[in-house]
């Protein structure tokens, strides 16, 4: 038996009045890729979203259940949910760049951490933009807008700039 890293227990999400999630309970494993599968409508990103307390964004939602990751419930009221939000990155199914340079973006979550060393920003913004395939397409393009990109080099913009804070976990959407 595995030790769960992320372990969801009796959440329910309610829109209103409309009963979105039921009883939702899952564990996640450490290490591990997991996906979550079902028809157009049916929760998947209400789940994710709840994970990572992107849900509070939303009026009118009521939750109910426990979220764990490493043993600490997301949403406990004690909790800092800009460090939660850190530590379970989120890719939305449709890229959302920042309206800022290519640069920025990846920048944009270590410096709201505390990174302010220009050789740490670049370094991390070369990395990350490696990982998500793109340095080559924009090492010479840094300081343009990220809007310029097409849709698949965004989504690829946001993957950089979600990984660049270091998250325990990647929820991505579709």
């Amino acid at each position: 038996m595995f030790k769960p890293h992320v372990s969801v227990q009796k959440l329910n999400v309610f829109y209103e009045e409309h009963h979105v999630l039921k009883d939702i309970t899952f564990n996640i494993p450490e290490k591990r890729i997991t996906a979550i599968i079902g028809p157009s409508g049916c929760g998947k990103t209400t789940l994710l979203r709840s994970i990572n307390r992107l849900i509070d964004l939303i009026d009118g939602v009521k939750v109910s259940g426990k979220v764990l990751v490493s043993d600490t419930n997301v949403f406990d009221d004690r909790v800092d949910v800009t460090e939660i939000r850190k530590r379970m990155g989120f890719i939305s199914q449709t890229p959302n760049p920042l309206p800022m340079s290519i640069y920025d973006n990846v920048a944009y979550g270590p410096r709201i951490h505390g990174v302010k060393d220009r050789k740490s920003l670049d370094q991390i913004v070369e990395n990350c933009l490696q990982v998500a395939s793109l340095w080559n397409e924009v090492e010479n393009r840094l300081t343009e807008p990220a809007s310029k990109l097409s849709a698949g080099q965004q989504q690829r913009l946001c993957l950089a700039r979600a990984l660049a804070v270091e998250p325990e976990v990647l929820l991505c959407d579709e």
